[in-house]
């Protein structure tokens, strides 16, 4: 049976342990990629005869997780795999209000992890693969905020955003290649996650926004991660993938 590959970051909580619970399946070889293993995940791999391996490694320093990333997806023999597909999910906010509130060490791990791990992940997923014969895709875990500017959140903003421009520039780069990857950055609306506590903790002093936020939780408007998670992985097998390389899935 031939194996279908899918790298997923960030899998400790929230929206990507959801992705990485709903992508056990047989025949599927899973990489999760976070800070913490989950020992949820083993039992289900194992109930559901999947291959599953769990790296504990920081994003924030990402040059060496890319390069291991490159080691292990060249040691598969590609005549064997069905498809690829890598999913940049990890995500850190910094504390909440104007970024010169905001210590320089943690706008900068926050860039490393939002945007330099999708980038240099992506790049060593795109070497690796580049020869293969089978489909390979990249599904971004963007962001409204990365297209809607707010006060108090300009490190995370501009990571998503930055994230949604490189999407594009890869995709016309991916266009012109023979078998080229697609990849999408995709927006998955508002999902009642621990980043959404943070928020509705913050001091209304340094972010304007709070009361919207709390309101969402209030009036019941949160999507959960499970829902959540299936409505990005429905839309990434969806056969119009990588058309429209800036997306939200609930404009799909």
């Amino acid at each position: 049976m031939l194996k279908r590959i899918f790298i997923v970051t960030g899998t400790s909580r929230g929206l990507g342990a959801a992705i990485a619970e709903q992508l056990i399946a047989p025949a599927h070889v899973l990489l999760c990629i976070a800070r913490r293993s989950r020992v949820e995940l083993t039992d289900r791999a194992k109930a559901g005869g999947a291959r599953l391996e769990q790296w504990h490694a920081d994003l924030g320093h990402p040059m060496e997780v890319a390069a291991r990333l490159q080691s292990w997806l060249v040691a598969f023999d590609s005549n064997e795999v069905a498809d690829a597909t890598l999913i940049n999910n990890a995500g850190v906010l910094t504390r909440v209000g104007p970024l010169d509130g905001c210590e320089d060490a943690e706008i900068s791990a926050a860039l490393r992890v939002g945007l330099e791990a999708p980038l240099l992940l992506t790049a060593a997923f795109l070497r690796a693969t580049r020869e293969w014969s089978a489909p390979r895709r990249v599904l971004n875990i963007s962001s409204g905020l990365g297209r809607r500017a707010m006060a108090g959140q300009a490190t995370y903003c501009a990571a998503k955003a930055g994230m949604d421009h490189y999407s594009r520039a890869v995709a016309l780069d991916e266009a012109n290649r023979k078998n080229g990857a697609r990849i999408v950055s995709l927006a998955p609306g508002v999902i009642d996650t621990d980043m959404q506590a943070h928020l509705r903790a913050a001091d209304p002093r340094g972010f304007p926004d709070k009361e919207m936020f709390v309101g969402l939780k209030e009036g019941g408007q949160l999507t959960s991660s499970a829902d959540a998670a299936a409505r990005m992985l429905t839309y990434l097998m969806r056969p119009d993938f990588g058309v429209n390389p800036v997306a939200d899935v609930r404009q799909a």
